[in-house]
């Protein structure tokens, strides 16, 4: 295994505690929009597009619900120049890094529900706005199942045939 990138690695096995600098701020990736830029979200509901830079492209990997620390410093000079990119993340977090945060209360209060609970709470939106069958009884949390239309079902042929055979 190559040991490219060490010096990223080894800063993120070391640094388990996070210290924010001036300027910098925790964001949530919302999308990745793919050549380097993903959509962010900061601690107060803000969306804005942040840079990842190359640098971090094989070391590390983020997706949809990851945390960031982000160079914010220069976002509204960025803005007010017609710049759609309005910082550069400076940091990836890690679960354990997450963990240190939230327990030191320096962690945004809007991150507080993990993506699991947001997503069950949509699921509840979803089952209460469906009207329940008289014998659902197993999957009350559960919305009706669709038909799958892009598949063909000989075995529903050969059960009308053999039924009209018994007749």
């Amino acid at each position: 295994m190559k040991a490219g990138r060490k010096n990223l690695r080894r800063a993120c096995d070391e640094g388990a505690a996070v210290t924010l600098a001036e300027g910098e701020s925790i964001m949530q990736v919302l999308t990745l929009r793919g050549s380097n830029v993903i959509e962010v979200m900061d601690g107060e509901g803000v969306k804005s597009l942040a840079l990842f830079p190359a640098k971090f492209q094989k070391s590390f990997w983020i997706k949809n619900g990851s945390f960031v620390v982000v160079d914010a410093s220069g976002r509204d000079q960025a803005l007010e120049s017609g710049s759609k990119i309005a910082c550069v993340v400076s940091q990836v977090l890690f679960h354990k890094q997450v963990r240190a945060l939230e327990k030191t209360g320096s962690w945004p209060a809007i991150f507080n529900s993990t993506p699991n609970e947001a997503s069950e709470a949509g699921t509840e939106a979803q089952t209460s706005e469906v009207d329940e069958g008289p014998d659902s009884d197993e999957d009350d949390d559960l919305p009706p199942l669709e038909a799958n239309t892009n598949r063909n079902r000989p075995y529903e042929l050969y059960s009308d045939s053999d039924s009209g055979s018994d007749a």
